[in-house]
């Protein structure tokens, strides 16, 4: 009998393999980076802190539990990717009273999940990881397969006209579509619910 696919999520925590974290570190370290930049944190601070981010996922990562929440990872890495900005903004002196005052905002901004910078990320890093995933597997996928799934649920269109443009059957363009589907829906487990 197979063996069912676990998430990119599960085979980290519980079966590490180099594949599996090349594909983690290329799905989050973009997201880190684009998003530390927006706290406007010169170029290479934003580096160090994302190193620092990755090594503690790494590292935490085996003693994580899904506690069945909705977004329960997304949570964590936002407390572990906030922690490391108390960190640098807590060592760092402020240049000016005004400094002082942003970081201060910031830092009461980090701890109000309601907050415009807590909605942010959640909404930011939905968005992120659904088109960063799909990025990363499309190499996984037969050309005609990925075109299919593609034309059909990113592109709008119907099953006939993707056969039509594909010279594929219809029978075959549901297959592919749903081939992707599948094993998007595996890799994405836990990341995002």
């Amino acid at each position: 009998m197979p063996e069912t696919p676990h998430s990119l999520l599960e085979r980290l925590r519980t079966g590490p393999d180099e594949k599996s974290w090349q594909k983690l570190v290329a799905l989050y370290q973009p997201w880190l980076n684009g998003y530390l930049r927006l706290q406007n944190l010169p170029a290479g601070d934003v580096d160090d802190l994302v190193q620092d981010t990755l090594t503690i996922l790494v590292k935490e990562l085996p003693h994580f539990r899904h506690d069945l929440r909705r977004g329960a990872f997304r949570r964590w890495l936002r407390t572990i990717t906030w922690n490391r900005l108390r960190v640098y903004w807590r060592t760092r002196r402020p240049a000016s009273a005004a400094d002082d005052a942003r970081v201060a905002t910031l830092l009461a901004q980090l701890e109000d999940p309601q907050s415009d910078l807590s909605r942010h990320w959640e909404r930011e890093h939905n968005l992120h990881v659904v088109r960063r995933l799909l990025e990363l597997l499309e190499s996984d996928f037969e050309p005609r397969t990925w075109q299919a799934f593609h034309k059909v649920t990113l592109g709008g269109k119907s099953t006939a006209e993707a056969a039509q443009e594909l010279g594929m059957s219809p029978v075959a363009v549901r297959i592919a579509k749903s081939r992707v589907l599948t094993r998007f829906r595996q890799e994405i487990a836990g990341l995002l619910d």
